[in-house]
């Protein structure tokens, strides 16, 4: 591990300390701390475009100075009430990602190759998303922590755990380890479509330890069922408007186009569920089937076309058979 990588995760780890109450008791240490960490992240990056040859000497002092910029902005939204400062942090995030697209979008034909998704960058993507959904599995042992065990408590979160498997699969089945087209479009639409794909497995991973603590209830409490179904449903549109961007959405049009269709239908449905908030098993279980459907239409696709295929085959060497008698 490098020097700057060992800085940055000093700073990261009393930022993350605050995240569960950023938005009230703790939000001043949270914008002082992010404010550090993004003059570090300026600093690390002007370092770094020193070598720089010089037609990438612009960019990279636009990204410095908008990381400076961010830095400044954070540290700034300490002074202010804490509903202001959450909506500053979010118009901030807007503009950061609005600036990173600009930028690729705006980027000369030799930047533009320095800017492309590589094998190495979709792995990396890959295993960000699997640890985010390592925060569903928590989410459910957290709950489990603060309840006595017993039978239903234990099913409920179980269950839970298969929603997450369930992220797991829409999203590695369909979207996760596949570059994009070789176009600019498609190269900003795939790295800013895992933002809020993140941010919904994330989501879904906090609902979880409410989803266990009141596995008893006649009904899943109000932001619990909203916030996993919803979570559930934005995994679900996410991932299509991240395939939209792959190579493979042209190359398997017959799967894809339905599938994506069937994906809106479900995310709807998830939507539904949330909204009559039925008891936290009856809740899971629900989803769990509604994740599956996709899954299950994926599947008989292919197994479909492989029954065609091998069809195909066995009618080619019967042809070749009836040719040389």
């Amino acid at each position: 591990m490098s020097r700057r990588s060992r800085l940055q995760i000093l700073v990261l780890v009393p930022l993350g300390a605050f995240i569960p109450e950023a938005g009230g008791a703790r939000g001043v240490a949270f914008a002082v701390t992010a404010g550090v960490l993004f003059a570090v992240l300026a600093v690390l990056w002007l370092l770094a475009a020193r070598g720089d040859s010089p037609e990438f000497r612009r960019p990279s002092r636009l990204f410095v100075t908008g990381t400076a910029a961010c830095a400044v902005v954070l540290a700034a939204s300490a002074a202010l009430p804490a509903d202001v400062r959450v909506l500053t942090w979010g118009l901030l995030a807007v503009a950061y990602l609005t600036g990173f697209a600009v930028m690729i979008g705006s980027a000369t034909p030799v930047q533009a190759v320095a800017l492309s998704v590589t094998d190495a960058l979709t792995e990396r993507f890959g295993l960000f998303i699997i640890i985010v959904l390592g925060e569903t599995v928590t989410g459910v042992v957290d709950g489990l922590a603060h309840e006595p065990t017993n039978a239903l408590t234990l099913a409920v979160g179980l269950v839970a755990v298969v929603i997450g498997f369930g992220a797991w699969w829409t999203y590695f089945d369909f979207a996760g380890h596949r570059r994009p087209r070789p176009t600019r479009t498609s190269t900003v639409q795939w790295m800013l479509v895992h933002m809020p794909l993140t941010a919904a497995v994330a989501a879904m991973g906090a609902a979880m330890v409410g989803l266990a603590e009141h596995s008893h209830d006649s009904r899943t409490p109000t932001a619990t069922a909203w916030v996993l179904s919803g979570g559930a449903a934005v995994v679900l549109c996410a991932t299509m408007v991240l395939a939209a961007s792959l190579r493979v959405w042209h190359l398997d049009r017959g799967l894809y186009r339905p599938l994506a269709r069937t994906c809106v239908v479900v995310a709807v449905m998830c939507g539904g569920v949330g909204a009559a908030r039925p008891a936290p098993l009856v809740l899971g279980l629900a989803l769990v089937v509604l994740l599956g459907v996709p899954w299950g239409l994926a599947v008989a696709y292919r197994l479909s076309h492989e029954g065609e295929s091998a069809a195909e085959e066995v009618s080619a060497a019967e042809h070749q058979d009836d040719n040389r008698r």
